[in-house]
């Protein structure tokens, strides 16, 4: 980033430039708030909606069909209810303990939608029937030949697309990489280019670090006598 054309922010002026700390923990609360209440919204509309049936949305492309799944994301991992939610209820403390480092908007996005959708389907397995730790996740988005999935593993794909790219540009989520890469690069080029050819010129073409030298005036014919 740069102040001006030419001349790269200083390290405080960077860090004023950056959003704050505060400002991004808050985004990765809005985003998972939002996240979850929208996964549990439409769980609570497919409980309601799909008891009798599955329901066409985009011809045989796209149709809602009410699964209730004891694994994991895309009816995987059916048989390890309980470790799944044990591991999910880790995921979440290690998400808020990186959310706390967060510098980087990206990273706050991808944080936010990744813990929106490890505590959509951790609160399903929570308070469902079986019962909590043995919970079924409500699944309702069908497409032909995949896995019926949710809000929440929409949120948590997602998440990790972004985590990839943000990766895949060196960003990090302490706010390094591809921003604070670009500030280096112009500022290191600017001062290169502002500093090269900076010697004065005589006027026989030649510099000199005090600046312009005085050609040498002919003597005066006679003095060299008179001397």
């Amino acid at each position: 980033m740069q102040a001006a054309r030419g001349k790269a922010l200083t390290g405080r002026q960077a860090a004023v430039a950056r959003p704050s700390r505060l400002r991004l923990r808050l985004l990765v609360a809005v985003v998972a708030v939002l996240g979850l209440a929208a996964d549990q919204l439409t769980k609570a509309w497919a409980l309601r909606a799909l008891a009798d049936g599955p329901v066409d949305v985009v011809g045989t492309l796209v149709r809602f069909d009410l699964v209730m799944n004891p694994g994991a994301a895309f009816s995987t991992g059916t048989q390890f209810t309980v470790v799944l939610s044990c591991l999910a209820m880790a995921a979440v403390v290690v998400i808020v303990v990186f959310a706390a480092r967060v510098r980087h908007t990206g990273w706050a996005v991808a944080l936010g939608l990744l813990l929106a959708g490890v505590s959509g389907n951790l609160t399903d397995r929570l308070v469902r029937e079986p019962g909590p730790l043995h919970g079924h996740v409500v699944d309702f988005v069908a497409l032909p030949h995949f896995a019926v999935f949710n809000v929440a593993d929409v949120c948590i794909t997602t998440a990790a697309a972004l985590i990839v790219l943000l990766t895949f540009r060196g960003a990090t989520i302490d706010g390094g990489g591809d921003d604070a890469g670009d500030g280096a690069g112009d500022g290191a080029g600017d001062g290169a280019g502002d500093g090269a050819g900076t010697g004065p010129v005589t006027e026989d073409g030649d510099t000199g670090p005090d600046g312009p030298q005085e050609p040498d005036r002919p003597g005066v014919p006679g003095q060299e006598e008179q001397a």
